[in-house]
């Protein structure tokens, strides 16, 4: 990936995962104001405009006081990739909510069954 400064109307990315168990939660902005060393997102984040070395991609733009936080600019594979997570958690919470009757539970054994 190349690596740039960021400019006014770049779409970035942020994920966050509490632990290996937790589903991958995503945050979106855009950027919306520059200073000279700063790039301020829609959301009130305020990102350092140094591409960094990254874990989740392989260039990232830290969080002014957080260096350990990183935006990134944001692509079509990271969108079809933030759907399929969105969905988990979906499927995820109605499992967590619901509350099957009897007949319920027998359909779902015996979907699983055949």
């Amino acid at each position: 990936m190349q690596t740039r400064l960021l400019k006014i109307g770049d779409k970035m990315y942020n994920a966050k995962q509490d632990g290996f168990e937790d589903f991958v939660r995503y945050s979106f902005s855009e950027v919306v104001c520059l200073t000279k060393t700063l790039a301020v997102l829609k959301n009130g984040t305020r990102l350092v405009n140094t591409p960094r070395v990254s874990f989740l991609e392989a260039i990232g733009y830290s969080v002014s006081q957080k260096k350990g936080v990183h935006w990134h600019i944001l692509t079509i594979d990271t969108i079809r990739e933030a759907q399929k997570e969105q969905q988990k958690i979906i499927i995820h919470e109605w499992f967590e909510t619901k509350v099957f009757s009897f007949e319920e539970k027998v359909k779902i054994y015996s979907d699983f069954i055949d």
